[in-house]
């Protein structure tokens, strides 16, 4: 019994040694806090969601960021998964009773899964090879004659002794064949000649694209990699998408050219000791080896190296776009009109109220073919006179720009306050047809809930947004060539920050918003609108607890997220957690104020003039925890989205004939990809400013220069009507 608790002891020291060595190691790839490391992953074992962990736990993870505490966690399951990978590889390479203490050792120090597999590789079962067919027709012990290099060794003579009927070797040739490609692949699994193969292939080796075939397509999209070459380590994440397409779609053929003479010089230096009757064998094997076995399989290492640090970028773009479109400011308490353009099937047209109450719709035709351009006038008059409205959300579909004429005209001739502006429909037609739309509009046509979706984008976007799956909201590039399952991950990871950092109100919200909030799921959300259905608004937080399904653990999560508008307890409605009421309570005890007073100028003036040291020591609570608690007090009702340029509201439109070169604009940044940002001007076509024309300094990429929904200023420096293309520039002369 005391031996068994010793070595349960002795286990759970070991497992405790290792896991600290793989939280160093996550440390260090992320560049966080030993402690603040240790801490998160604790947090994260626990259960704690990231949202709930970035608000309300910063004392212990130094005010880590969403971001940084993803980062630690998908690190530390990479190492997770690293370790159970080698535990794997030893015991497979044990089974075969060749696991020496060096190999042991070289498995236990790799850093990298293409490590492990590199050193697994000479004892992974393959398939049927030529090196096998030559062992089993026992050929290994030439292959080891051979590479002894023996002086005054006749290797033909030697080869003589191996023909056998019996065993298939019919000739000398036939001998040293099989030899040689026992040698192969000898050259090919050792470890240590794939890892600098691999690097030196990368350093020094050039991509390649040729058309394939010898006509050229119609569509020239890949016309520019029809003769095409680049060094492996310059190629950027998006030409490493497109040629990754190219190649996809049969158009293109790709490869990687290596530095060959000299690989080749540095293996037969390693395997040949000297001139023998043995070198020319050794070389023919080499050559063999490298350009059958380890070329081969190289170029697909490199590739697919290549192809995920283009998926991660693509991605990290894809990511921070959505992120910043969902941020988008609401425009708050206006009666909209949404109108989806439209030419043969017309512009369907939909009236919302300030709570996106769907008030009216109906369709008009002022585009070709039908161009009825007056009766249009007139309904879409009665419409905005009938029911007051406010602003006009154009969305930026087919027949966009000649529907933005026809608007622009129509506020010209009316006499009241109205504007108009044009609203991304990514995805609009995709939530249409959704079973979402279908539950909330079952009596409007799929089009005619597309022009309700992009009124309700113009006054709140984000609760809009979360209706249609991220994928589907197109502000990136290349987003259908890489991992989905990846893609999804990060874009469902920005929806639930966002949604968390802004804070959603529990009376209001959609079950599309309600389970994007930090610990809900799609079935506690639905619950959550049932009850309210049922029984009408919530009026605490506390009553959350009796929602099916809705744990502790889960309620400790989401309650800070979900606020209570108009109820019983003030601090309901603002991000302070109900764990840490009582300490905000007496906070206000202290200074002499009181719930109601949350929000007003006597509570900021108060809050304000206090040092938070010494009132977190006070209330024995962090300093962290305090400020946020005083932010909230303050503010009780803030929105990150409040901090964002309102969008550009207009009442004119420009055309592409009317732009000159040198004119000065104001735009919208549509979309912001590697090589520079699409800007909408206000004419048919988006404008491209370039990346070298985004800064008068180097930019290493637009995203540290703009992102998607700021309104920039820039310059017209070239239209091409023919094309259909404007180039921009932010940068002036």
């Amino acid at each position: 019994m005391v031996d068994l608790y010793v070595y349960q002891f002795y286990e759970e020291e070991q497992v405790l040694e290792m896991n600290n060595e793989l939280i160093s190691q996550v440390a260090k790839e992320t560049k966080l806090s030993l402690k603040y490391v240790k801490n998160i992953i604790d947090l994260l074992e626990e259960g704690n969601t990231v949202p709930f962990i970035a608000r309300y736990r910063k004392e212990l993870t130094g005010a880590a960021d969403e971001v940084q505490i993803r980062s630690v966690s998908e690190e530390w399951e990479y190492r997770r998964n690293l370790e159970k990978r080698k535990e794997e590889v030893l015991r497979l390479i044990e089974e075969q009773d060749k696991l020496t203490d060096e190999l042991r050792t070289e498995i236990h120090k790799a850093t990298k899964l293409q490590q492990v597999e590199d050193l697994y590789r000479p004892y992974k079962q393959k398939k049927r090879t030529r090196a096998t067919t030559a062992k089993e027709k026992g050929l290994e012990p030439l292959a080891v004659l051979i590479l002894e290099q023996k002086k005054g060794v006749d290797i033909e003579a030697e080869a003589q002794r191996f023909i056998s009927e019996d065993k298939k070797v019919l000739s000398i040739e036939e001998a040293i064949q099989g030899a040689e490609d026992i040698i192969a692949e000898r050259v090919s699994d050792d470890s240590e000649n794939r890892s600098w193969i691999r690097s030196i292939t990368f350093q020094e080796g050039i991509v390649e694209t040729k058309l394939k075939g010898k006509v050229e397509p119609e569509e020239k999209t890949y016309e520019m990699y029809y003769d095409y070459q680049e060094p492996v380590k310059k190629i950027v994440p998006h030409r490493t998408l497109a040629v990754n397409r190219g190649e996809k779609e049969d158009v293109l053929k790709v490869s990687i050219s290596a530095p060959t003479d000299k690989i080749l010089r540095k293996l037969n230096n390693k395997y040949i000791k000297g001139q023998s009757s043995s070198t020319v064998y050794i070389e023919r094997a080499i050559l063999d080896g490298y350009k059958r076995l380890v070329s081969p399989s190289i170029e697909r290492d490199i590739r697919s190296e290549l192809t995920e640090t283009a998926d991660e970028q693509a991605i990290r773009i894809f990511s921070e776009n959505l992120r910043h479109l969902l941020l988008q400011p609401p425009l708050k308490g206006k009666i909209a009109l949404g109108v989806d353009p439209g030419y043969r099937t017309g512009c369907k047209l939909a009236v919302v109220d300030e709570t996106g109450k769907t008030l009216a719709v109906d369709v008009i035709y002022p585009t070709p073919p039908k161009s009825e351009t007056e009766k249009s006038k007139s309904i879409l008059k009665g419409l905005i006179e009938r029911h007051d409205v406010e602003i006009v959300a154009i969305g930026n579909g087919t027949g966009s720009r000649e529907t933005e004429q026809f608007v622009a005209e129509l506020i010209k001739e009316m006499d009241r306050p109205l504007v108009y502006l044009i609203v991304s429909e990514a995805g609009a037609s995709v939530y249409s047809a959704s079973d979402i739309a279908r539950q909330e509009f079952p009596d409007l046509k799929v089009e005619e809930r597309s022009a309700v979706s992009i009124a309700r984008r113009l006054q709140d976007p984000l609760s809009e947004l979360v209706k249609i799956d991220p994928k589907s909201i197109g502000v990136g590039q290349y987003q259908h060539d890489v991992s989905q399952k990846r893609l999804n991950e990060s874009l469902t990871f920005v929806v639930e920050t966002v949604v968390n950092q802004v804070g959603v109100n529990v009376n209001t919200a959609s079950p599309s918003l309600l389970q994007y909030v930090a610990g809900l799921s799609k079935a506690v959300a639905n619950n959550i609108v049932k009850k309210r259905e049922e029984e009408g608004k919530f009026t605490s937080r506390t009553q959350l607890k009796k929602i099916p399904r809705l744990g502790t653990k889960t309620y400790e999560q989401c309650i800070g997220f979900l606020r209570i508008v108009e109820g019983k307890h003030p601090l309901d409605q603002t991000p302070i957690h109900p764990e840490t009421y009582a300490d905000t309570r007496k906070l206000l005890s202290l200074l002499g104020l009181t719930e109601q007073e949350i929000g007003t100028d006597e509570i900021r003036k108060k809050l304000q003039s206090i040092e938070l040291k010494e009132y977190a020591e006070r209330l024995d609570i962090g300093e962290l925890t305090l400020k946020d608690i005083v932010d909230a007090l303050v503010k009780p009702s803030r929105d990150p989205r409040d901090e964002v340029t309102k969008p550009l509201l207009k009442t004119d439109v420009l055309r592409m004939e009317d732009l000159k070169e040198g004119m000065e604009l104001e735009g919208t940044v549509r979309n912001v990809v590697d090589f520079g940002a699409f800007v909408d001007i206000g004419v048919k076509q988006d404008g491209l400013v370039h990346i070298s024309k985004l800064s008068k300094n180097y930019v290493k990429h637009p995203m540290d220069v703009v992102h998607v929904g700021q309104v920039v200023k820039v310059w017209v420096e070239q239209v091409n009507l023919d094309k259909q293309r404007i180039a921009l520039t932010m940068v002036t002369n």
